[in-house]
């Protein structure tokens, strides 16, 4: 078994596992800032639907839920914290400060609908959450944008592995190429995860 084989049957399986559940705790996470990202999680489910253990309805309202909770979440940590607790707290929830100022920025340049279509956006999904409640967007405005962008987003990567499951054969006799753009990416990321540390490790002992 290779690595993309090895990886969609165990994430399938904790899915299948976890059931809808499942589903809506890692979109929560997923739209706060946790380090799980919608595209690990919402085509597995979909592969489910595919197998006939999930429904598209049952899907949509997990996955959206979910998303709405996590973001509305963040909302209020922005809203009542604000950067001050992300100041203080964010390295315990892997909230990266860079990044959420990069949000922020993105935010207050393009206005209240980034969040609708942040949720098309790798990292700033996980983030513009935040910078909406620093901002005092108002709730309903807030509300709406992420359900339907939130939704749009879920269905759309539930769908894609709803239709790569369905034509699992053609996809398989791909499956050495892939594992080689895995093992790229994986790579790639401890790299600079050890990079990363590195770099922090030294700011501390230059500071002393």
């Amino acid at each position: 078994m290779g690595i993309t084989e090895f990886l969609v049957e165990h994430i399938t399986n904790i899915i299948s596992f976890m059931g809808y559940f499942g589903v809506f705790i890692f979109m929560t996470l997923e739209s706060m800032i946790a380090p799980i990202p919608s595209e690990a999680v919402m085509p597995f489910a979909g592969f489910l639907i595919a197998e006939g253990q999930f429904s598209f309805i049952g899907v949509c309202i997990a996955s959206s839920l979910g998303s709405i909770i996590g973001s509305t979440l963040s909302y209020y940590i922005g809203l009542y914290g604000g950067k001050p607790f992300v100041n203080k707290f964010g390295k315990y929830l892997l909230l990266d400060n860079h990044h959420l100022e990069i949000t922020e920025n993105f935010f207050n340049k393009y206005g209240e609908g980034t969040i609708f279509v942040s949720r098309f956006i790798p990292v700033v999904r996980h983030l513009i959450s935040i910078p909406a409640g620093v901002g005092k967007m108002n709730i309903v405005k807030f509300l709406i944008y992420t359900s339907v962008g939130a939704t749009i987003w879920n269905m759309f990567l539930a769908y894609v592995g709803f239709y790569l499951k369905s034509h699992w054969s053609k996809v398989g006799e791909y499956f050495h190429v892939l594992d080689i753009i895995v093992l790229i990416i994986l790579t790639s990321g401890i790299i600079f995860f050890i990079y990363k540390n590195i770099k922090k490790f030294k700011k501390v002992v230059n500071s002393n």
